[in-house]
C-alpha cells in the first residue's frame, strides 16, 4: 500500500467503517469496527486506532462523512460536528482532511467553521453521488444496521427531495429500520402467535439482529455490539430475547415457532421499507427499467424489495473496482469508499 492511497471514513454513532482506495480508483480493503459514541469520545479515538491499524493507515490523504453528530452525547448537531473534527484532526496530524459538506463539496478544517450542518448526516449523499456517476437511473438502497436509505438517481443526478434528517423522514428518503439495532417493538406493535395476536412489551428486550439471525440471514461479521440482553449470539439466545417481547419463555414455543415469529417481523420490517419505496418512486416517477442498487449489510432486503418493486437488482459490489481487494466487503462500507472516490476526483 502507498502512502498515497485516499482513506475514506464514515464516523458513525454506532460503527466506524473506513476504506482505503489506491490513486486508480481501486478499493484495497475496507474496515467497520464497532464504535458506540453516545457513551464517550473516548470510544472514538479507540475506533479510529482500531480501523487504521485493520488497514494498514500510512496515508497522507483522508476524506471524512459523518452521522455520529447526532447522539445524544452532544447537546447539539452543532457540537457534534465540531467534536468530531477536532478529534479526527488531532488524531490524523499532519495528514491532509478532506470534510465532506454535500452540494458544498470538500471543506479543509479552516472551512468547516460554520459549515456544521453542511457536514452533518451527509454520508448518504456520498454514496448516491458516488452512483450516479455510473447509472443514470436507479433507486439507490442502503440497508445497514440501524438505518435504511432510499434515494433516486435521474438522468445521472442524486434526485433527492430532502437534504437534512427531517426532511428525509418525512419523505420516505430515510427510515430508521436497520437489520442489526432496531428494537422489535419499532418494527411491529403486535405478533401473532399460536393464534392470538399479542401486543409488543415496549421494552427493549430483543432488536432486529434477532431476527435475521433466527432466519439465517445475518452476516456473521455484522453484529458487532452486545445483544439486549447482553446474552449470548446463538439461536436460543435470540429466540429468548424475542420471546420476551410477549411476555413468553423460550419454553413455551418450539425453536420453529421462534422462528416463525422472526419471519413476521421480517415481512413488518421489509413492508415499512417498500411503502418508503413506493414513496419515493411514485413522486420521482422512476423510468421502469431504473434498477434498485442495493448496499449495506441488509442489502440481502433490497433483493426482495426489487422484486416486490417489479424491478431488476443490482448489487453495489457490482460498482466497486474490487479488482485488488485485500480485506472487507466494500458493499458494507458504501458511504467510505464513496467519500474517498469523491475526494480523490474533487
Amino acid at each position: 500500500m502507498s502512502p498515497d492511497d485516499m482513506i475514506g471514513w464514515d464516523l458513525g454513532g454506532a460503527h466506524l467503517k473506513i476504506a482505503r482506495l489506491d490513486s486508480e480508483g481501486y478499493v484495497l480493503g475496507v474496515a467497520q469496527v464497532p464504535c458506540p459514541l453516545w457513551q464517550g469520545v473516548d470510544h472514538l479515538r479507540r475506533g479510529i486506532d482500531q480501523a487504521m491499524n485493520a488497514l494498514q493507515c500510512d496515508a497522507r490523504r483522508h476524506a471524512v462523512t459523518m452521522t455520529g453528530e447526532l447522539v445524544d452525547l452532544f447537546s447539539s448537531r452543532s457540537e457534534g460536528v465540531r467534536t468530531l473534527i477536532q478529534v479526527m484532526e488531532d488524531r490524523l496530524r499532519p495528514a491532509r482532511i478532506h470534510w465532506y459538506a454535500g452540494a458544498r463539496g470538500f471543506l479543509n478544517r479552516e472551512e468547516t467553521y460554520n459549515a456544521e450542518h453542511a457536514i452533518a448526516s451527509s454520508n448518504w449523499l456520498a454514496s448516491a453521488s458516488f452512483v450516479a456517476r455510473q447509472l443514470p437511473h436507479a433507486l439507490f438502497v442502503d440497508i445497514g444496521s440501524t438505518t435504511t436509505d432510499i434515494i433516486p438517481i435521474c438522468d445521472g443526478t442524486v434526485a433527492a427531495r430532502g437534504c437534512n434528517d427531517n426532511d428525509r423522514l418525512r419523505f420516505g428518503e430515510m427510515l430508521y429500520t436497520g437489520v442489526v439495532r432496531t428494537p422489535l417493538m419499532a418494527i411491529a406493535g403486535s405478533a401473532p402467535f399460536r393464534g392470538a395476536w399479542v401486543p409488543q412489551m415496549a421494552e427493549h428486550f430483543a432488536v432486529s439482529a434477532d431476527i435475521y439471525r433466527l432466519t439465517g440471514e445475518l452476516p456473521r461479521h455484522a453484529d458487532q455490539l452486545p445483544s439486549a440482553d447482553n446474552g449470548p449470539k446463538t439461536l436460543q439466545g435470540s429466540a429468548r430475547r424475542i420471546a420476551r417481547m410477549l411476555g413468553r419463555d423460550l419454553e413455551a414455543g418450539t425453536l420453529s415457532d421462534w422462528q416463525q415469529l422472526a419471519r413476521y417481523y421480517r415481512e413488518e420490517q421489509l413492508h415499512a421499507i417498500a411503502r418508503a419505496a413506493s414513496l419515493v418512486i411514485s413522486y420521482r416517477a422512476l423510468m421502469e427499467d431504473a434498477p434498485l442498487v442495493g448496499c449495506g449489510i441488509g442489502r440481502f432486503l433490497v433483493r426482495c424489495l426489487a422484486v416486490h418493486c417489479g424491478r431488476t437488482y443490482i448489487d453495489m459490489y457490482s460498482l466497486l473496482k474490487t479488482d485488488r481487494l485485500m480485506t472487507g466487503d466494500p458493499a458494507d462500507c458504501v458511504p467510505a469508499v464513496a467519500v474517498a472516490d469523491l475526494a480523490s476526483s474533487a
